[in-house]
C-alpha cells in the first residue's frame, strides 16, 4: 500500500512534534518542517521523516521546502499549518511590532503556506489542507485579544475557503485545540509591557494567573496529534474538531446560552479573587 504523506510546519517542539512522532509510528510519511532544522535531530531519527527548513513569513523557504517533499516523496496529501505562537498581555500595552509579528505568524503565514501548495493540490484533484486554530477561534478570554483575533481570523478564512476548493477534491479542516500542555504557556509566549503603564497590573496578575492554571492540568500534545490524525484519516468534509480540556463542551455552551451568561461564567473563572 502506498504511504500518503504530510507536511507540517511548527514540528520542532508541542502539537507538532508529536504530530510528527504519531504520523510516523502509523506508517505516513513526513515531511517535518522547522526554522531551525538542526535542533530536531531526534525526529529525523523516527521511520519516513525527512526535515525541511521552511519559515511561514519567508516564501522562498516555503516554495523550497514544498518542492523538496514532493520530489523525496511523490507528492504531499496532507497540509497542517502548525506553526504559531501567543502574544499574551492588555492591548494597549502592545507595541506595533507584537502586533505585526502575532498576525505575521498566525495569519499571514498560513496563507503563505497554503498558497504555495494549492497548485499541488489541484493539480492533483485531492489534498486536505488542516489548521491548528484554537476553542479560541470561536470564544474569548481576557489578555488574549491579539491571539483570539489571529485564531478568528484564521476561522472565518478557513470556513470561506472550503467552499471554494471543495471543488477540486481538496478538503479544508480546522483543529480547535483547548488547553494544552505545551510551551505556549511558557517559553512560546510572550508578554506584553509598557514602562509606566500601571492601572491594568492588578488585573494582569489575577487574570494571568488564572489562565495559566489551564496549562497546569491540561492534556499533553499527544492527544491533539491523535485528532489530527484523525481528520487527515476520515475523509469527510468535516470542518471544525474540537479536542482537549473542556473544548467541546465551551463550544456547545457557547452556541446555545446567551452572550451575558456566557461572559459571565467566562469572569468567574478568569476574573476570579479580582475584587478584595
Amino acid at each position: 500500500m502506498d504511504r500518503k504523506t504530510i507536511l507540517i510546519t511548527g514540528a520542532s517542539s508541542g502539537i507538532g512534534k508529536s504530530t510528527v512522532d504519531y504520523f510516523s509510528r502509523n506508517g505516513w510519511n513526513v515531511a517535518a518542517t522547522m526554522r531551525t532544522p538542526e535542533k530536531s535531530n531526534d525526529l529525523a531519527k523516527l521511520d519516513h521523516v525527512k526535515i525541511y527548513k521552511l519559515d511561514v513569513g519567508d516564501e522562498a523557504s516555503i516554495s523550497a521546502a514544498i518542492d523538496s517533499a514532493i520530489k523525496d516523496f511523490g507528492g504531499i496529501d496532507v497540509l497542517l499549518n502548525n506553526a504559531g505562537y501567543g502574544a499574551v498581555g492588555v492591548f494597549e500595552a502592545a507595541t506595533t511590532e507584537q502586533i505585526r509579528k502575532q498576525f505575521d505568524t498566525n495569519v499571514f503565514g498560513v496563507m503563505n503556506v497554503i498558497r504555495h501548495i494549492l497548485p499541488h493540490f489541484r493539480k492533483r484533484r485531492a489534498g486536505t489542507i488542516m489548521t491548528v486554530s484554537s476553542v479560541g477561534g470561536q470564544i474569548t478570554f481576557p489578555l488574549y485579544s491579539l491571539y483570539h483575533g489571529t485564531k478568528w481570523a484564521v476561522e472565518g478564512f478557513s470556513e470561506s475557503l472550503h467552499y471554494e476548493l471543495k471543488s477540486f477534491g481538496i478538503k479544508v479542516k480546522l483543529i480547535e485545540p483547548g488547553a494544552i500542555k505545551t510551551d505556549f504557556y511558557s517559553r512560546s509566549q510572550e508578554l506584553f509591557q509598557m514602562e509606566g503603564l500601571t492601572d491594568y497590573d492588578h488585573y494582569l496578575k489575577v487574570a494571568f494567573e488564572n489562565t495559566q492554571r489551564f496549562g497546569d492540568t491540561a492534556p499533553g500534545p499527544e492527544v491533539v496529534a491523535k485528532k489530527i490524525f484523525q481528520a487527515a484519516s476520515d475523509n469527510s468534509w468535516r470542518l471544525r474538531y474540537s479536542i482537549g480540556s473542556h473544548a467541546p463542551f465551551l463550544l456547545v455552551l457557547r452556541r446555545i446560552i446567551p452572550n451575558k451568561a456566557f461572559f459571565g461564567i467566562v469572569k468567574s473563572i478568569v476574573e476570579k479573587g479580582l475584587q478584595g
